[in-house]
């Protein structure tokens, strides 16, 4: 090859990254430009969304805000559903569907309910200041459901969607899952089963400047202890034992002396009772407790929780527990049971790693700064838990951020983030399509 051949092969290189980098460059304008435009309608559709009643339980507000959020999605172009939750005791879900030519298949998640039931004295929004608004489930998380909504609105505009397949579910039912989970969750697992990439928007821990890059599992136990019942001048006799009680407070005492320490892991006992005679109520969140002062105890159960960043933590902590469990106390005996189900970890990986250095390149070049993973202690159970091993890459807490008070009266967010974290969505979803990377 001829030095002036190189040269002509170089400049032409050249001319072509440059043409590349120019496109690109009018493109990303595009799409900043339309979330701009758009995201005042967003912030009174967020605004609509959140006057509307939806906790779980209420069907209706649920579906209210499905229909609401589904004629949003009709307008743009996309194919959807509102599901039915009848099997599965819930409202049901909104499901919108994109299918492009370009890139991988890109599953966005949010959620219809809220934890604020129609009993809840929290029923409406309120402006702090002109940037921070208070309201229900205005950050868990119906701003995540509008930023979806602003994104696609401007890739729409841009004329940058119809390369795309994106997939979006929000779920009715995130705050109190339907049963069984293989029925509330196939519509969420199926579609992680379709796609490559899975993004959130939940809120993660509030830090605009955070990701969600691993969440960890939660399932809930039961620990059922029976003791033998005698006059209390017996008790630690060989023949009577220590009672119900008192081994109780063996097991727990043991959980937290072999456990604690466990990095990443938590275990919490959220109510107990213990007596002569215990009748648990019908919700499994509290009961009766009878008995006397000079009765051993007969029997004691305890409610709690497991999370774990990990399903072989998990497996680890419950092999833990029940070997704890099975050394009883003399004339006491001792049965603790795992629920089926639960939501499994969305464990660290490198996919999950890779696509937050995406997220974070483009929150960079937009001049939005840098971003860090959320530490998995400050990050609760969610659905985009449902696609880990499933989709090759994986992040979550895109949402509305720079507020808190989450699942209480005095949740908000800060407006101004709904632009911020459209726009980065949106350009990240392009780059990622068109692999800009």
């Amino acid at each position: 090859m001829t030095l002036k051949f190189k040269y002509f092969s170089l400049i032409a290189i050249l001319c072509w990254s440059l043409s590349c980098f120019a496109q690109n460059n009018r493109n990303e304008k595009k799409i900043l430009k339309a979330v701009d435009k758009h995201v005042e309608n967003a912030i009174s559709l967020l605004k609509t969304s959140v006057s509307i009643n939806s906790g779980t339980m209420n069907f209706e507000g649920v579906k209210a805000v499905g229909q609401l959020f589904q004629k949003e999605f009709d307008a743009l172009g996309f194919t959807t559903t509102l599901t039915s939750g009848e099997a599965y005791g819930r409202a049901g879900h909104l499901i919108a569907k994109t299918t492009g030519k370009k890139g991988p298949k890109v599953l966005l998640i949010g959620h219809l309910d809220t934890v604020f039931e129609l009993e809840s004295p929290f029923q409406a929004y309120t402006m702090q200041n002109d940037s921070i608004m208070k309201g229900p489930g205005v950050a868990d998380m119906k701003g995540g459901d509008v930023i979806i909504i602003l994104a696609m609105q401007a890739l729409r505009d841009a004329g940058l969607l119809d390369d795309m397949s994106i997939e979006i579910i929000m779920t009715g039912d995130e705050e109190k899952s339907g049963r069984p989970l293989s029925l509330s969750k196939k519509d969420l697992i199926d579609a992680a089963k379709r796609s490559d990439i899975a993004i959130g928007f939940e809120n993660g821990d509030n830090n605009p400047k955070t990701i969600v890059v691993s969440r960890r599992g939660s399932t809930d136990w039961k620990l059922t202890v029976k003791g033998k019942p005698a006059h209390s001048s017996q008790v630690f006799t060989e023949t009577v034992g220590v009672g119900a009680i008192f081994e109780t407070s063996r097991i727990l005492n043991a959980f937290y002396e072999q456990l604690s320490t466990e990095k990443d892991l938590t275990f919490n006992p959220g109510f107990i009772l213990g007596g002569t005679d215990i009748e648990g109520n019908a919700s499994g969140t509290g009961g009766e407790a009878l008995g006397k002062t000079n009765v051993v105890a007969q029997e004691a159960i305890v409610r709690g929780d497991l999370r774990a960043v990990s399903l072989k933590q998990l497996e680890q902590a419950k092999r833990v527990m029940q070997e704890i469990v099975s050394e009883h106390y003399r004339q006491t005996s001792a049965e603790l049971i795992f629920s089926d189900g639960g939501y499994p970890p969305l464990s660290l990986t490198e996919g999950n790693q890779k696509l937050l250095g995406y997220y974070n390149t483009v929150s960079e070049d937009l001049g939005f700064g840098s971003v860090e993973p959320v530490n998995p202690r400050k990050a609760g159970a969610a659905d985009i838990s449902f696609t880990s091993g499933y989709v090759d890459m994986a992040i979550d807490g895109l949402g509305l951020t720079g507020g808190g008070g989450d699942h209480t009266i005095n949740e908000s967010g800060n407006l101004n983030t709904i632009a911020t974290q459209a726009k980065i969505t949106a350009v990240l979803l392009y780059r990622l399509v068109h692999s800009k990377f």
